[in-house]
């Protein structure tokens, strides 16, 4: 069997500036962000440099067909995993009908389950699930002991301050005995496929931030040499904790933003005055991605093509970008090489843009040497923070959607570019027939796919 096409057919997405695709899509427009200060209760527990993130709308997690018990088992990540697949099934025109009650499954009916694959990337996986229970652990009967001791000693300035820093130790009533399940980073992918009876390959990828573009390649890969036919693919995140402790993982290691008075444009990849990423609460992206044929006969809304992925390793430092940029180019080459195009045809790219000092400089650096300096650029990342694991699947669907509509977002808060490049200030419509979306991650992981408008 040759290489057959593929196809994007649905996409579902939860962020900071949507709860759905259309909303995330039509706020990417808009340039709307979502940018709050950190939790003031995390302050009692550390002092931190960044002092904003970007914060999940609120979610009503029963919208989307889930139970309380769902919610009782699976960690937050999954649940958005969850909802973000059901979501681009139904946009893709699968009907989904209630399998099991009692279990609260779901089936996709005309879905051949065994020849459908679920192909889900994430950083951490259950990590607010640890923490949760950890803290519960940890805390729960040393406060009763504490406070049983406090009780008979008498009233004083010093009690009541004891009292007061006991109180700030807070922790989730009980211990969740599912905790186990609700951690794994595979429960992401496995979620997804109990939920929806899909029985084919099922496969977490955990590569930090190009985690979701490392799946939505794979998925491609499968449908393009036969494995399967449809592919549900994408990446997730949550990264919460009621003491700030995830965040602080981030600011400790200076990669966050810090230097800004304006909290609104302290995020500013490319830009000369940025002073790292924003920190985002989470999200998920899913995208449905069939077998061209597959598709067409059951005639399916087609968004855009997939026509190349390209993946590499730095082998140099698992928190430093390789200097030189070589592995990310030779990425670069491996995916528009796949695609049977020149580098030159990219007339969009929606760039890794984390807006750290280094990553940026380097990514414009090697944008200049390969691509055509006319090529759109700007960066997801501006609009929503750093969403980790799902950050390469909501570029990657931002990029569907540009390659359909004929226009892009903006690069926001960029002021004083660092190169010469064709950054995007306005929104504009541009006749685009090629894109590409590319991540790297922590650990040297490099993954780029390369995107035509279908039809031409």
């Amino acid at each position: 069997m040759g290489r057959r096409r593929v196809v994007i057919t649905g996409l579902g997405a939860i962020c900071p500036i949507g709860t759905n695709i259309d909303e995330f899509w039509l706020n990417s427009l808009a340039g709307e962000t979502s940018v709050f200060p950190i939790p003031e209760g995390w302050r009692a527990y550390s002092d931190f440099k960044s002092k904003i993130l970007s914060k999940l709308p609120p979610l009503e997690f029963k919208n989307w067909g889930l139970r309380r018990l769902d919610r009782l088992q699976y960690d937050r990540v999954s649940l958005l995993a969850i909802c973000a697949a059901r979501e681009a099934l139904t946009n893709s025109g699968y009907h989904i009908a209630v399998r099991d009650e009692r279990a609260g499954t779901f089936k996709v009916d005309e879905l051949e389950t065994n020849r459908c694959g679920v192909f889900v990337g994430t950083g951490l996986g259950g990590g607010n699930s640890f923490l949760e229970n950890y803290t519960h652990q940890v805390l729960s009967r040393k406060k009763r002991e504490i406070s049983s001791l406090l009780k008979d000693l008498p009233k004083s300035e010093a009690n009541d301050s004891l009292h007061r820093s006991l109180g700030q130790l807070t922790h989730i009533p009980r211990f969740n005995p599912f905790v186990v399940s609700m951690l794994m980073p595979n429960a992401t992918s496995a979620s997804i496929g109990i939920k929806f009876s899909i029985g084919g390959p099922n496969i977490t990828f955990s590569m930090a931030c190009a985690a979701g573009t490392v799946s939505i390649g794979h998925a491609f890969k499968s449908i393009q040499t036969g494995e399967i036919d449809v592919a549900v693919a994408g990446g997730c995140e949550f990264l919460d904790d009621r003491y700030g402790a995830m965040f602080r993982g981030y600011d400790a290691a200076g990669v966050l933003v810090h230097n800004f008075e304006d909290p609104e444009v302290a995020n500013c990849p490319f830009d000369k005055k940025r002073s790292g990423f924003l920190f985002s609460q989470g999200g998920a992206a899913v995208l449905i991605l069939e077998e061209l044929e597959t598709a067409k006969n059951r005639n399916a809304p087609i968004i855009a093509e997939v026509l190349g992925y390209g993946e590499t390793f730095d082998a140099y430092s698992m928190m430093g970008m390789e200097p030189d940029g070589f592995g990310i180019e030779r990425m670069i080459r491996l995916a528009v090489q796949d695609a049977r195009i020149g580098a030159e045809k990219i007339q969009y790219i929606n760039a890794h843009g984390t807006g750290t000092s280094l990553n940026d400089q380097i990514e414009s650096q090697i944008i200049e040497r390969i691509f055509n300096q006319n090529a759109l650029i700007n960066s997801t990342k501006s609009l929503i923070g750093h969403t980790i694991g799902a950050s390469g699947s909501l570029e990657a669907a931002i990029t569907a959607l540009s390659l359909k509509h004929g226009t892009t977002h903006i690069c926001k808060n960029l002021t004083e570019p660092i190169a010469n490049l064709n950054f995007v200030t306005e929104v504009l419509s541009h006749d685009l027939k090629y894109a590409f979306s590319q991540s790297f991650a922590f650990g040297g992981h490099n993954a780029g796919i390369v995107m035509q408008r279908y039809g031409d």
